[in-house]
């Protein structure tokens, strides 16, 4: 991975939709904000989208045929909590994501590898957004 690619994920906002509106923001190495704190508790939490594998633009449609797969394949487990979210870049991307309580790393291994994913986050309970590189 390039510098300029890595530069991108770290000063980029991960933006998790609240249920009574508005967002909360991660930031990598930042500790989880106090308005997630509560639904992430003591267990692990990722932030993952299915967009643009290898960070390679892809077409809208081909993009959202993913998104709605990882949806499918995170509902099938009943143990984990997906809340929409949004990735969005200073340079103007925005990529649709999922921020995922009670995926454990392995987990989020494994669907970087199926969706192709250079980068997500991880964390656990009110720990700090880890940037994790595949």
């Amino acid at each position: 991975m390039d510098e300029a690619l890595l530069e991108a994920y770290l000063s980029s906002a991960y933006r998790v939709r609240l249920a009574a509106g508005g967002a909360a923001t991660l930031r990598i190495g930042k500790p989880l904000p106090a308005a997630l704190r509560p639904l992430a508790g003591d267990r692990d939490w990722g932030f993952f989208t299915a967009w643009n594998p290898r960070s390679k633009p892809q077409p809208t449609e081909i993009n959202r045929m993913a998104q709605r797969r990882l949806l499918a394949d995170l509902h099938a487990d009943a143990a984990l909590e997906v809340h929409p979210a949004l990735g969005t870049g200073t340079h103007g991307w925005r990529e649709p994501s999922f921020w995922i309580v009670g995926i454990d790393a392995e987990k989020l291994e494994r669907l970087g590898e199926r969706y192709g994913q250079n980068a997500w986050l991880f964390g656990h309970g009110a720990g700090a957004a880890q940037l994790r590189l595949r």
